[in-house]
């Protein structure tokens, strides 16, 4: 006797439809850059500044199926005790997501859409300093997997300090 193949539960629904991720759009949503010892930050001799940089993602429902992804960077040159240059960006993107299973839906958002708008923001932040007279700043690539797992691990911890829990898909991103 010949086995047909098992189907799982909703299997044909899979098979129809399947999870979809589409990028609708993406801008820059705000982008600051100061340099405030210039024209002396830019003379030769100045050194190496020190660069410090922070990431946070958001993201938020903003109709049915669409979801507002904000990436943000901070960036902040010292040389010595003094501020280089600090640049501030909020990439933005809407994204169309199409049965994607609740329980996989969070981890899309701040880990797998702010890998999309990565190399775009990069680009944004290289552009800006390189224009403020700096070399462009090249940001490493990030590990949104590893910002999102460490995001989860705080908001475990704060129920034990009696903190209240953000949820990280309306808010409370994950940051560096």
């Amino acid at each position: 006797m010949a086995e047909t193949p098992q189907t799982p539960p909703g299997g044909a629904a899979d098979q129809t439809n399947p999870p979809r991720l589409n990028v609708l759009s993406q801008y820059v949503k705000d982008l600051s850059f100061e340099n405030p010892r210039a024209p002396r930050s830019l003379q030769p001799g100045e050194g190496r500044p020190e660069i410090q940089i922070r990431v946070d993602v958001r993201a938020q429902p903003i109709e049915a199926e669409r979801y507002e992804v904000l990436l943000q960077l901070h960036a902040e040159a010292k040389a010595g005790a003094e501020t280089a240059f600090i640049v501030e960006l909020t990439y933005g993107g809407l994204f169309g997501l199409q049965n994607i299973p609740q329980g996989s839906l969070q981890p899309l958002l701040l880990i797998e859409c702010p890998r999309l708008l990565f190399p775009f923001a990069r680009r944004v932040v290289a552009d800006a300093t390189r224009d403020g007279g700096f070399p462009p700043l090249l940001i490493e690539p990030i590990d949104f997997a590893a910002l999102y797992r460490r995001r989860q691990e705080q908001a475990q911890a704060r129920p034990a300090q009696g903190q209240p829990v953000a949820n990280p898909v309306v808010g409370d991103g994950a940051s560096t």
